[in-house]
């Protein structure tokens, strides 16, 4: 099933070199525009030549919004790209979106959208046994990306995860 992403899972995943996770959960995604335009910004990093391979491999798309008037009026509560995604996301009749910004996936659920996030995504991949160690994945994230995750989440994903005692 086509799910629609915002900018920072893309990103953080492309940082951490494993959009074939995203990938893996979902081969069909979709992007409007404006996330397109947000992930461009860091073309000359190598993230954007990760993203482009995606593009060029087709399973990550651009998606046009035909209805501007959802995106616009979410605008006054969220970014850009975010509102973007969630017009998107509803104009496509999805249930699903990937989405880590807290006013993003709230906004996402009220508008009746199951958001999942990069830890979500890698929680998933733990599970599934396509990655070794959670805590490595987020540790790299917090350190090669610059993700915020707080320590209370970082340790309740642990235990998730089956990583602590």
């Amino acid at each position: 099933m086509p799910v629609v992403s915002n900018t920072s899972p893309i990103w953080n995943l492309s940082s951490l070199e494993r959009l074939d996770l995203l990938h893996d959960q979902f081969p069909d995604v979709r992007i409007p525009q404006d996330v397109l335009n947000e992930l461009q910004v860091g073309y000359e990093y190598p993230e954007m030549a990760r993203i482009q391979q995606a593009i060029d491999a087709r399973w990550l798309t651009v998606e046009s919004i035909t209805n501007s008037y959802v995106q616009q009026s979410l605008m006054l509560d969220i970014d850009r790209g975010e509102a973007a995604a969630i017009a998107l996301a509803l104009e496509l009749g999805m249930t699903r979106i990937v989405m880590d910004e807290a006013d993003g996936r709230a906004t996402a659920k009220a508008m009746g959208l199951q958001p999942i996030g990069v830890l979500g995504i890698l929680l998933r991949a733990k599970h599934e046994g396509k990655i070794l160690s959670l805590s490595d994945e987020m540790s790299r994230l917090r350190h090669d990306a610059g993700f915020f995750i707080a320590e209370s989440l970082f340790q309740r994903l642990r235990r998730e995860a089956g990583e602590t005692p």
